[in-house]
Order: C-alpha cells, then sequence, then structure tokens
C-alpha cells in the first residue's frame, strides 16, 4: 500500500477532522440564533430539531418574513465548509489505495463521486432554499445520490485493502445503507404538510447529515493514523 507524501498527508485528515467538528457547533450555535417557523407551522418560535429542517437554518427571511442573518451566515459557512472538506477528503483518501489496479478503479470512481458530491453540498449552501428553490432541491439531490456510490467503492476498497484495517470498510458499510434509505425516503416524496410526515424528513435529514460528519471524521483519524504509521 502506497502512501502520500509526509508533508501534506497527516495535515489534511486533521484539517478535515477539525472541519466536522466545527460543522457541528455552527449549527447548533446557527439554531440557537434561528428566529422561528415551520413549515407546519410558521408562527413557531425558536428552532424545532425534529420539525425543521437543516436547510431553513440558510434562510435568508424565515417563513413569516423575519430576516434570518445570523443563521444564515453560519449554516452557509458550515456547508461551504463541509462540502470544501469533503472533496478534500476524497482527493486525499485515494492515496492509501494506488497500489494495485482495483484499488485504483474503485477509489477513483469513488473520489470522483465524493467530489461532486461535495461540490454539490457546496452548491446548496449558495441556494437559499426561500430564493432558489429548484436548484437548492437539485444540488441536495445529486449531493445525496453521488455521496453512496463513492462511500460504497471505498468500502469495497478497503475491505480489498490487505494492510488498511476492515473496521473502516464496515464503517462505510454502515453509512452506505443509512445513505441509501435515506436516498429512498427523499424519492418516497413523504408529504411535509402533516405532523408526521415533517417529522420523519426533517429528522431524517439530520440524521443524515450528522451521520455523514461522524462517518468522515472516523475515516480522516484512520487515515491519519495510517499515514502516521506510514511514515514512522
Amino acid at each position: 500500500m502506497s502512501h502520500p507524501p509526509r508533508s501534506w498527508r497527516q495535515q489534511v485528515f486533521s484539517l478535515i477532522m477539525i472541519g466536522c467538528l466545527l460543522f457541528v457547533a455552527l449549527t447548533f450555535v446557527a439554531m440557537w440564533f434561528y428566529p422561528g417557523g415551520t413549515f407546519a407551522d410558521p408562527t413557531a418560535s425558536g428552532y424545532s430539531f425534529f420539525t425543521n429542517f437543516l436547510s431553513e437554518l440558510g434562510l435568508t427571511r424565515t417563513r413569516t418574513g423575519q430576516p434570518n442573518t445570523v443563521s444564515a451566515i453560519l449554516w452557509f459557512t458550515a456547508l461551504t465548509m463541509g462540502g470544501a472538506g469533503l472533496v478534500l477528503f476524497f482527493l486525499a483518501f485515494a492515496q492509501f489505495f494506488s497500489d494495485s489496479r482495483s484499488g485504483k478503479i474503485l477509489s477513483g470512481i469513488g473520489s470522483i463521486f465524493g467530489v461532486i458530491s461535495g461540490i454539490c453540498l457546496v452548491g446548496v449552501a449558495f441556494t437559499p432554499a426561500n430564493l432558489y428553490l429548484q436548484a437548492h432541491m437539485a444540488f441536495m439531490m445529486c449531493a445525496f445520490v453521488a455521496l453512496p456510490v463513492a462511500v460504497l467503492c471505498y468500502a469495497v476498497a478497503i475491505l480489498r485493502e490487505r494492510g488498511y484495517p476492515n473496521q473502516y470498510g464496515f464503517v462505510f458499510v454502515a453509512f452506505a445503507t443509512l445513505l441509501v434509505l435515506y436516498v429512498v425516503l427523499l424519492t418516497a416524496r413523504q408529504e411535509s404538510d402533516s405532523l408526521e410526515g415533517l417529522m420523519i424528513q426533517a429528522t431524517g435529514q439530520k440524521v443524515i447529515v450528522y451521520a455523514t460528519i461522524i462517518s468522515i471524521f472516523i475515516q480522516a483519524h484512520g487515515a491519519r493514523g495510517m499515514a502516521q504509521a506510514g511514515s514512522a
């Protein structure tokens, strides 16, 4: 198994891990500053974890017309950083699987789809749902359709790579399962005008977004350890 040069390989995965932690912190602070309003109840006060979508943090104005400047800036920062971090991760991670033909193919395909997903997440950040709803939804759908392809490719690559611990492949298998289930939820178009449907959609979105953060954090931590071991 080949290793990328030490000058950047350890630092990049440390940076990705920090980015994951910052994403969680920024989104929770954004929730704190959100003025209020849900799809089912525009007059609701504050942010509801189970009935507000994460993307509502990026609205320039809430459903009642209130300015949402602080939350929107925090969400834009978090999601842009998260998307860029995803791109960086998939570009850097491929270096561990360049010794074999199958590893090159799987990591190459995985990185292409991973980079696409990261770019689309940045696209979501740049298209607030109250201003560019169609583009916002298109970027989101593309991001979460591309990501499971990337994750599955890397899950197989990890499990086939003798020098890489299998447990990280199993983490990606579990994550890919969640991603596929979420894509099914998105395409099923569960009605969000009922409280039950709204809770399913909003909660499902948070589960998959934070599962993404946790999974990438775990993988970046493992990759940093592998890079350190390879340079020892």
